[in-house]
């Protein structure tokens, strides 16, 4: 009798994902997801073009670009603190729609500190609108809804890593680099008219009492074990993916490679997998637990990085597939650890995570940045590879 229940359940959850109403919602919260997060990586693809523009080192545009990071982080941690006092609506709405003027500004920047602090405040209203829209969906979508929502919302932040840049090298090929930033701010436009129709009637929200303060409540999830070491792993993972993403840009556009300004953003279909596998990390947990699924993720992109040593372009292209893959399935997979080892105040240990990941991401653009001006390509996938090692060793201490 139970298994004839869980099939008839099971049947009309599936029937239910394939509704034009379901299929249409998940269209909506992908675009959200892609019109909000589509500014982080979409300047990796035009490193080279600003490193001209600016007259700096491949470093000093790297850690430019990627101050983002910094901005997120604190933008996590501030939301993870305090969203139950944030209207989700509003804040999402006003997050989007501010996102354009720092966006808009970075199109006249003078100068590289200009450049830096327009990068952070980008940041600052991604995550705002990140981490509200997933406290949204989790409070608004009932049980069957929650997990083809938040696929949803995931393949829309992987698909905005690829057509962000793939638009960034276009338009900056065509139209120049100040274009490309005006181009980018109506997107930011574009995603706060979407939530403005779309997020229209939020139904009353429940919230339970925090029975102590937010920063006591940090300080309770860091002296979790397990906690602390998946906050670890999302710091190592963001870190291996800047270090990665950011500096081939470089070696790509040197010889023996020498991939035209154009061609870069095609590179860039490097992450159409992704999309795929990062759908399928669910799954994975629930078969194999999270440890091993993991630790398979973290060895597909230790596969990849001496591939990306190569001469040859397609080599290097596997290599770059296998590292998008493994550091996007890790993320997946670890970031539902923590909303299933937080047993409360799980707001704040999302922000906290969110704000270990991010802040991962600014340190590896910094470290490996100076690895891979001052000792080369090689050195600088060697600390990528590290990085990867400890996620690894921290994975052993995950406990559900």
């Amino acid at each position: 009798m139970t298994d004839i229940s869980a099939e008839m359940k099971s049947e009309a959850m599936e029937m239910h994902a394939h509704s034009p109403g379901a299929v249409l919602r998940s269209l909506v919260i992908g675009l959200t997801a892609f019109l909000t997060v589509v500014d982080l990586f979409a300047t990796q693809a035009i490193l080279p073009s600003l490193t001209r523009h600016y007259n700096v080192t491949p470093a000093a545009m790297g850690f430019a670009v990627n101050a983002s990071t910094m901005g997120m982080a604190v933008a996590g941690l501030v939301v993870g603190f305090f969203s139950q006092h944030i209207d989700r609506r509003l804040g999402i709405l006003l997050s989007l729609a501010l996102l354009a003027i720092p966006t808009t500004l970075l199109a006249v920047a003078p100068n590289l500190t200009v450049f830096t602090i327009l990068r952070i405040a980008q940041g600052l209203c991604m995550a705002s609108a990140f981490a509200l829209t997933l406290a949204y969906l989790g409070e608004q979508c009932s049980a069957m809804d929650a997990g083809g929502a938040f696929a949803a919302y995931i393949t829309g932040n992987v698909a905005s890593n690829l057509i962000g840049r793939l638009v960034a090298a276009a338009v900056v090929d065509t139209l120049g680099l100040a274009s490309n930033f005006y181009f980018f701010a109506l997107l930011n436009l574009a995603g706060a008219v979407l939530v403005y129709f779309t997020i229209h009637r939020v139904r009353p929200m429940y919230s339970m009492p925090m029975l102590q303060s937010p920063f006591a409540a940090m300080i309770g999830h860091w002296r979790n074990p397990s906690l602390r070491a998946a906050f670890g792993i999302g710091f190592c993972i963001l870190f291996a993916f800047i270090g990665t993403f950011t500096f081939v840009n470089f070696v790509l556009v040197r010889p023996p490679l020498s991939v035209g300004r154009m061609e870069l953003g095609f590179v860039y279909l490097v992450f159409l997998p992704s999309i795929v596998t990062t759908l399928l990390a669910g799954r994975a947990v629930a078969r194999f637990g999270t440890r091993p699924a993991i630790w398979g993720a973290l060895a597909v992109a230790a596969i990849g990085l001496p591939l990306m040593l190569s001469s040859h372009l397609a080599e290097v292209l596997a290599g770059m597939v296998l590292v998008g893959i493994g550091t996007f399935f890790a993320q997946a997979a670890a970031t539902g650890f923590v909303g299933r080892a937080a047993t409360e105040n799980r707001g704040v240990a999302s922000g906290t995570y969110l704000a270990c990941y991010f802040f991962g991401g600014l340190v590896g653009s910094a470290v490996l940045g100076q690895l891979f001006d001052r000792l080369g390509w090689t050195v600088c996938l060697a600390g990528v590879g590290a990085s990867l090692a400890v996620a690894a060793r921290l994975t052993a201490r995950l406990r559900a």
